[in-house]
Parts: structure tokens; sequence; C-alpha cells
């Protein structure tokens, strides 16, 4: 009985040990990737930052001017751009992200442009209806970013939508990732603080033009920011995962070694205590 228990102990540490190759391997590949995403996050959030500055600046000093991106509209329809990953096995990254754009959408079913295979699925099943859809974040460059922001202002400008909200994952470090839902059409600032007063700025050839041709380009570089930010925090998230899968499998190798080592010492008991029964059965 010893023997078998031994066989079947034996079999799962061989299983444990292929999981760990596998986990191990994922980590390396995770901390590489992240290297390379946390860079190009942390080179571009200059850019979109002051871009973002720039458009509130642009808002908040054209009172009166008529813009379709200042329109405040009855929302009736809602366009929500959701950025996940394309793959699994990064801990709570994909169903945070997806969480919390439900929970902003209130029990209404909006629109949706999926970004991610995750995200597609996700919102797939639940019957949402997709505007578009785009995988291999990872890859994603501007111009990908400028396609989506072309779906989402085209169905803006026709009245197909009112509102336009990006829901993406900010990068705050290896282990903390944070779901964000920024609103980008139409564009409002009120709840922020204002520039200071007093502050001239003249446009040429007029607000109007102005507003219309760095729009489009704000929120190409906010989706695009949000792509960016996503793809760091989810293989910052997978890194932490398959880690934490890793030292998993390394205790439960310890377990299974110390279970192995007692039913050997068990067997070996009971040989040598039916050697001793035989050995005194022929006295």
């Amino acid at each position: 009985m010893a023997g078998v228990g031994m066989k079947d102990i034996k079999r799962r540490m061989k299983s444990v040990t292929n999981t760990k190759q596998i986990t191990k391997a994922m980590e390396l590949v995770a901390s590489a990737k992240l290297k390379r995403a946390k860079e190009k996050a942390e080179a571009s959030r200059p850019y979109f930052e002051t871009l973002y500055a720039t458009i509130k600046k642009i808002a908040q000093n054209t009172k009166g001017v008529q813009s379709i991106y200042l329109e405040k509209r009855e929302s009736k329809n809602k366009c929500y751009i959701v950025i996940a990953g394309d793959r699994g096995l990064a801990g709570g990254y994909n169903s945070n992200v997806l969480k919390t754009a439900v929970n902003h959408m209130n029990g209404s079913k909006e629109n949706i442009i999926a970004v991610g295979k995750k995200s597609i699925d996700f919102f797939n099943k639940r019957g949402y209806k997709l505007l578009g859809e785009i995988t291999g974040v990872e890859d994603l460059s501007y111009s990908d970013a400028r396609k989506i922001a072309d779906i989402a202002i085209d169905a803006y400008e026709n009245k197909e939508i009112d509102e336009v909200y990006l829901v993406y994952t900010k990068f705050v470090s290896t282990l903390t990732q944070e779901p964000k839902v920024l609103k980008l059409l139409p564009l409002s600032f009120e709840e922020e603080k204002e520039s200071k007063k007093g502050e001239v700025i003249e446009f040429e050839p007029s607000e109007e033009v102005v507003l219309d041709f760095i729009v489009p380009k704000f929120i190409s570089g906010s989706i695009y920011g949000g792509i960016v930010e996503s793809s760091a925090s989810e293989q910052g998230a997978r890194r932490t995962a398959m880690e934490s899968a890793t030292d998993n499998a390394d205790d439960m190798l310890a377990k299974l070694e110390l279970s192995y080592n007692r039913a050997r010492q068990a067997s070996i008991t009971q040989e040598i205590s039916e050697i001793v029964a035989g050995a005194e059965a022929l006295k």
C-alpha cells in the first residue's frame, strides 16, 4: 500500500514540476515585456498629459463657442471604449477593467468599442452592441488608436451616440494597476479647477477651427495613452500572477516531498517489521 502511495506522490510531484516550469517561463517573458511596456508608457505619458492640459485650457477659455465637441446633449446613447487583454493568466487584470466598465454603465447595455480579445468575448457573450473591435493590444500603434477614435467620433458627429468614455488600466507599479474611466466626449472640465483668471488666449483662424483640428488628435492620443498604460498593466499583473504561481508550486513541491519521505520511511519500516517477523517465525 505504501508503494502505491509513493507512486501517486511521485506522479503529482512531476505534474507540479512541469507546471512550475511553465509559470516560471511565463514570468520571465512577462518581465521582459513589462520592461519594454513600462519604458513606453513612461516615455509617452508626458506627451499625453500635456495634450490633456492643452485641450482643457482651450475648452475652459472658449466660452460661448459653438462646437459639436462641446455640445451637451441628453445622454440617451453612450459609447465605451474598453481596453482589456488578449490572453488570461494575468490575475484580476481583465476582470477588474471589465467590471469597472459594467459598473459605470449602471445596468445599461451601452455601445462598445472592444479592444482586446477578452473585451470582445466578454461583451459579445452578454449581448452588447459592438461598434468596433480590435485585437493585438501589445502591438497596437498610434494609427490603430486613430482608427478606434474615428469610429467613436463618426458615431458622435452623426448623433448615434451622445457620450464617449475610455475605460483602461493605469500602470502605477508592477504590483498596482488601477482601472480608470475617462470621459472623452463631449469635452467637459467643469469639475476640475479652472485655469488662472485673466489669461488671454488667441486662436487663429478661429476657436472653432482650432477645436475641430485638435479634438480628434486629443481623442486619438488619449486612446493610445490608454492602450500603452493597459499594456504595461497587463504585463505587470501577469508577472505578479506567474511569480505567485511559481512560489505556490515550490510550496506544494516541498509538502509533497515531505509526504513522499514519510511514505518512504513507512514503507522501509514495514519491510523491516516483516523481515523481523519472518525471522522470529523460523526460530
